[in-house]
């Protein structure tokens, strides 16, 4: 597994960089979530790609195996790999 730093100038319209090297790498939002004995992380823009993991560490390694695996497969099959589209962002709000 290639592990990339955070360090990459992203266009924001395309989701796209070029690694030193000449590689090309996306980005894409990953959801993460505690559950009660594990952690899931999902990403919006690529429906159906999850993973799960006794830690957040390990749910973070595993999604990132997901999503090459996920990538690879509509390439093999002939479809589109979507566009990173999704944002997240933090709201607070009053507590009730």
């Amino acid at each position: 597994m290639t592990t990339f730093t955070e360090s990459f100038e992203f266009d924001l319209e395309t989701g796209w960089s070029q690694e030193e090297g000449g590689r090309r790498v996306t980005r894409y939002m990953v959801v993460i979530e505690r559950g009660e004995s594990s952690w899931g992380a999902h990403v919006p823009d690529l429906p159906g790609c999850v993973a799960a993991g006794e830690t957040r560490d390990e749910a973070i390694g595993l999604i990132r195996e997901a999503i090459a695996l996920h990538i690879d497969g509509l390439k093999r099959e002939g479809l589109p790999v979507p566009k990173p589209t999704s944002e997240g962002e933090f709201v607070y709000v009053e507590a009730a």
